[in-house]
C-alpha cells in the first residue's frame, strides 16, 4: 500500500512539472505590446524577445512592418549593446499622411547584436520603436525571425486565428484599440484634485478655529490674572483700615 502512494505522488508531481513546462514553452515567444497604439494614429511598440535555447544566445531579431498599410513615420529606441538598421521599399502608389506625400517607407527593422551582447539563455530583451499612422484596423501583424548566436532561426510567422489553438509559432500581434479608447497618461485626476482641495480647505478652517480657540483661551487667562493682582491690593487696603480704626 505504502509503494502505490510513493508511486502515485510520483506520477502526479512529474504531472504537475509537465504542465509548468508546457506553460512556459506556450508562453516563451516573440509578442508585442503598447500602451498607446490606437487604429489611425500614433504609438510606441515593444516587442518582447525571450530566449527559448538552453544552449545558444539570440543574436538577432527581424520584424517586418505592413506593406499594404505603410508606417510612414517611424522612429527607433536605442538599445544598448544593440545596433537597428532598416530597409526601406517604395510605395506605389504614394500615401497621404500628415498632409505629406510619403513615396517610401521602412518595411523591415533588425536588431543586431554587438559581440557579447546576444540575449543569453533564460534571458529576454525589449526592442521598442514609435511609428504610425498604424493601420485602421482591430490588430497589427509584425512577423518575426529571431537568429541565433548556432547559426538557426525562429520564424514567428504563423496567423493567430480567434477560436483556433495558438499555433507553435505565433506572430506577434497586436490588438488596436479606436482612438477615443486609449487611457490618458497617469496623473492626478479632477476627483482626486477636488477632494485635495476639500481635504485642504476642512484644514485650513480647523487650524483658524484652533487658533482662534486658543488665543481666546490666552486672553480669558490673562484676563483672570488681572482681576486676581487687582484684588490682592484692595484686600490689602482693607485689612490696614481695620487695624487703623
Amino acid at each position: 500500500m505504502l509503494l502505490r502512494l510513493r508511486r502515485l505522488a510520483l506520477v502526479a508531481v512529474a504531472a504537475i512539472v509537465s504542465v509548468v513546462a508546457l506553460g512556459a514553452g506556450a508562453s516563451a515567444h516573440v509578442s508585442v505590446s503598447s500602451s498607446d497604439a490606437a487604429a489611425g494614429g500614433f504609438g510606441e511598440l515593444t516587442l518582447r524577445v525571450p530566449t527559448e535555447s538552453d544552449t545558444a544566445s539570440t543574436i538577432s531579431l527581424r520584424v517586418q512592418l505592413p506593406s499594404d498599410t505603410p508606417l510612414a513615420f517611424i522612429s527607433i529606441k536605442p538599445v544598448p549593446g544593440w545596433t537597428a538598421t532598416t530597409t526601406t521599399g517604395e510605395l506605389t502608389p504614394p500615401v497621404e499622411a500628415e498632409g505629406a506625400t510619403i513615396s517610401e517607407a521602412i518595411t523591415e527593422i533588425t536588431w543586431t547584436a554587438e559581440p557579447g551582447a546576444g540575449i543569453r539563455p533564460g534571458e529576454y530583451q525589449s526592442f521598442s520603436f514609435s511609428g504610425g499612422p498604424l493601420p485602421d484596423a482591430d490588430t497589427l501583424i509584425l512577423p518575426a525571425i529571431q537568429g541565433y548566436d548556432d547559426g538557426t532561426e525562429v520564424a514567428w510567422i504563423e496567423p493567430v486565428v480567434d477560436g483556433q489553438a495558438e499555433p507553435e509559432h505565433p506572430a506577434p500581434t497586436l490588438s488596436l484599440t479606436a482612438p477615443d479608447e486609449v487611457a490618458p497618461v497617469a496623473g492626478p485626476t479632477a476627483a482626486a484634485a477636488d477632494d485635495g482641495d476639500g481635504l485642504a480647505s476642512t484644514a485650513l478652517v480647523v487650524g483658524t478655529a484652533g487658533l482662534l480657540v486658543g488665543i481666546a483661551g490666552a486672553g480669558l487667562a490673562l484676563a483672570t490674572r488681572r482681576r486676581s493682582a487687582a484684588a490682592v491690593p484692595t484686600a490689602v487696603e482693607r485689612e490696614r483700615e481695620t487695624v487703623t480704626v
